[in-house]
């Protein structure tokens, strides 16, 4: 161990442990955590949103915690981890003279330092990069059958992490290109498909739920160069933090002469221009390049090696981005810090005052996957997200979540409304009012569907079939649900809903019959506006803003 990590190293590796582990006990979960928490109560080989890893993380975590260090634990590990990892990947031997240099390095990168104690995709998706690369860089030293397996056990593990993984294969593949003729990887390739059936498998069984949102489903905007290209510029920047110039300034330096570095720098222009030709078509997240931390770490730490003059200035810059990024980790623990904009790790505090109003009702809020999980979390209590067409679909609309507060006395937390039963005001001066009302008797049926045999369809045709299925265990009567039709524009935005004509093809039905399809005739209304793209069918139940119960459904031109 001492050999490969010197004692100094390994002292600030636990120093770097345990910040992260203070860190993650004393900051309050965000939105997104929360979320995957709700995930891992329910374990499942796929999410509505990512693939299942986040939530196995979480579930480890919570055999050992409790609170925000049980949805936390394994990613300190995970990040401490990472750090051992890229020492391992530096070949100069004059590492071992700069460790100082190393972790101030490390500390620098915004994103990693969020990513080593917060629990998302993207933990593991870091951690199992740099394991990957390890093991691919054992690999091209002396190809084996032992590493070909590990490296298809770790292609199938990025996967699990995050989807984007698959550039990192891709562009790792693209280095070398050899690779295809090599049987061996393919035997790597053939290993990660069977280690990842099961989640293939998830999906096929969801409809491609995930895959279809993510392609097709997630509403956009018009482009502007400011919000998508150069906001995509200005995250490349922000990910680096002061220090960005040398991490560029090193990816341009960088001359591959083996077949790694030349993964490296494959792998990071690859990932920066897939994601700006992107830019085109959807605005960017500032984590969807997270993975260029691990390749640019590399060849970055060893240009600074070799560097005595860049190295002078980094340690200048690095002292002063590490008091930053430290009053940054003290301003997410301790609110009343400049700036007075309160976080969203301060959200413990409205949950209360929430639960001190309703007690143990369970709560119905409405159009946000954010908020339940998160009122649940901290309150243990029962919670529900009920999405309406204004929103969009999430873990809620596909998993059993509906059946547990079917028929019981709920309160109800909208958006929408002006007046209530109750309200209450979450955290921040600027924060808006919530009402709530009570449910006696809460009923939906967001889980009806509907659907048509075409791929297009024509608001002029009069007469279509239009079909829903039921699929709950009790029959529905049409007299309790109310038939609209959305209109959206070619950014899958809604522009407008109108109630739509129906009447059953078979006379006298009544019902929507359990387990079964229903069809009817339906004749569109007349939109607003003449420039739209798609529609989507929409049902309204026991006076509920109406709901999404089709995919969006493109309109014949």
């Amino acid at each position: 161990m001492k050999k490969e990590f010197p004692a100094t190293f390994l002292w600030f590796l636990l120093g770097w442990l345990l910040l992260n582990i203070l860190q993650s006990a004393f900051t309050g979960v965000i939105y997104d955590e929360a979320y995957y928490w709700y995930y891992s109560q329910n374990m499942a080989w796929g999410y509505f949103d990512h693939p299942p890893m986040v939530a196995v993380l979480i579930k480890l975590s919570s055999i050992f915690f409790n609170g925000e260090l049980g949805v936390r634990f394994m990613s300190t590990l995970l990040s401490a981890g990472t750090a051992m990892l890229l020492w391992k990947l530096i070949e100069d031997k004059t590492k071992k003279n700069y460790i100082a240099h190393f972790f101030l390095l490390l500390f620098s990168m915004v994103l990693f330092n969020a990513y080593g104690f917060l629990t998302l995709p993207d933990t593991p998706l870091l951690f199992f990069t740099a394991l990957f690369l390890w093991v691919y860089k054992g690999y091209l030293n002396k190809p084996s059958w032992p590493l070909a397996i590990a490296l298809g056990l770790l292609m199938a593990a990025l996967m699990y992490s995050k989807y984007h993984a698959v550039l990192v294969i891709v562009f790792v593949i693209l280095s070398n290109l050899r690779l295809l003729l090599d049987p061996k990887a393919w035997v790597a390739v053939l290993i990660a498909l069977l280690a990842y059936f099961p989640h293939l498998n998830w999906l096929y069984l969801n409809d491609f739920v995930t895959i279809k949102y993510h392609i097709y489903e997630r509403p956009n905007h018009p482009y502007t160069f400011t919000g998508f290209t150069l906001g995509y510029i200005l995250n490349l920047i922000a990910n680096f933090g002061l220090l960005f110039p040398f991490f560029y300034w090193a990816l341009f330096k960088t001359k591959p002469r083996d077949k790694f570095t030349k993964a490296l720098v494959f792998l990071t222009y690859g990932v920066i221009g897939f994601f700006f030709v992107s830019t085109f078509q959807k605005r960017s997240q500032a984590q969807w390049v997270i993975v260029l931390c691990i390749p640019l770490f590399i060849l970055t730490y060893t240009y600074l090696l070799q560097n005595a003059k860049s190295r002078k200035w980094m340690v200048r810059l690095g002292v002063v981005s590490m008091v930053l990024l430290f009053y940054a980790r003290a301003w997410l623990i301790y609110q009343p810090l400049f700036p007075p904009k309160v976080f969203e790790t301060h959200s413990k505090e409205w949950t209360q005052k929430l639960e001190a109003i309703v007690g143990d009702t369970p709560v119905v809020f409405e159009n946000s996957y954010r908020r339940a999980p998160m009122y649940s979390f901290y309150t243990g209590n029962q919670s529900f997200s009920l999405n309406n067409i204004h929103y969009r679909r999430n873990q809620y609309s596909i998993d059993s979540s509906e059946a547990n507060i079917q028929h019981k006395k709920i309160a109800y937390v909208t958006y929408y409304a002006s007046s209530g039963d109750f309200s209450y005001k979450p955290i921040g001066k600027n924060s808006r009012v919530f009402w709530g009302k009570y449910i006696d008797d809460f009923k939906s049926y967001r889980k009806l569907h509907c659907f048509i045999e075409t791929e297009e369809v024509s608001l002029n045709k009069k007469n279509q079939i239009l079909k829903i299925y039921n699929p709950y265990n009790q029959d529905i009567a049409l007299s309790h649900i109310k038939l609209n039709v959305a209109y959206l524009n070619d950014y899958k935005q809604l522009k407008e809903t109108k109630p739509l004509a129906y009447k059953p093809k078979l006379n006298g039905t009544t019902f929507l019959k359990a387990k079964d399809t229903t069809q009817f005739i339906i004749n569109f209304p007349k939109p607003k506006e003449d420039n739209l793209s798609f529609i989507r069918f929409s049902i309204a139940e026991h006076n509920l803003l109406t709901g999404i119960n089709s995919e969006s459904i493109p309109i014949k031109k």
